[in-house]
């Protein structure tokens, strides 16, 4: 497994890496930790796929991002001796490995480049943070649903070019600040034009390409 956090580090030191770091194993729903939870560890992940949550200012939970294998998380709060920022749990049954500072900040001094990386991470961070904000003033919610379905659907492997998002309606309504009525009626006419099909409690997403074509 390569991770984008580690992507400038010799092979030989990612494999010192995880000789030391800790294997987590998570079940379905399981919290990984909770927002104002200290922050002492990042994790790579290496199964599954994590549902980043945070609570809105009317006390409703929302999703804001899923990651998966290749990914990380957690990694915000370590280098800023923060506690975090969000709540984190597994969508599915999931792996990752588990870094915790002290390891974490001694990789920074025997590689610099790594300092490198986690900027690009943050700067990645903000201009994703930037591009929903625009998109929430200025996008149509049917549009902003559409490109939701097309980066879950790159996120989640895909069998003969069918992508299938084990995601609920309600939770992709979160991810694109819509109402779940609305994603309903979008999914609905996209499955019209045959280009997901609906299933109960997920979305297999047919002809990506059209639907990437009709997100832009």
């Amino acid at each position: 497994m390569e991770w984008r956090l580690l992507a400038d580090v010799p092979p030989e030191h990612v494999r010192n890496l995880m000789q030391i770091a800790r294997r987590r194993t998570f079940a379905r729903n399981e919290v990984v930790f909770h927002r104002d939870d200290p922050g002492d560890s990042l994790h790579l992940i290496n199964k599954g796929r994590f549902a980043i949550r945070v609570m809105t200012p009317l006390g409703d939970t929302a999703t804001i991002a899923v990651r998966g294998p290749g990914d990380s998380f957690g990694e915000m709060a370590l280098v800023g001796g923060m506690r975090r920022s969000a709540t984190v749990a597994a969508l599915e049954d999931a792996e990752t490995f588990s870094v915790y500072q002290r390891e974490f900040e001694h990789l920074r001094r025997e590689h610099p480049a790594v300092n490198d990386v986690l900027v690009r991470f943050l700067v990645g961070e903000i201009r994703m943070l930037n591009e929903r904000l625009l998109e929430a003033l200025y996008v149509p919610v049917e549009r902003r649903v559409l490109r939701r379905l097309v980066e879950l659907a790159e996120l989640y492997p895909s069998e003969n070019g069918v992508a299938e998002i084990a995601l609920t309606q309600e939770t992709i309504a979160e991810l694109a600040g819509a109402k779940r009525p609305t994603v309903n009626q979008v999914l609905r006419e996209e499955a019209d034009r045959g280009t997901i099909e609906l299933q109960r409690g997920k979305t297999r997403v047919l002809d990506l390409v059209a639907l990437r074509e009709r997100a832009r």
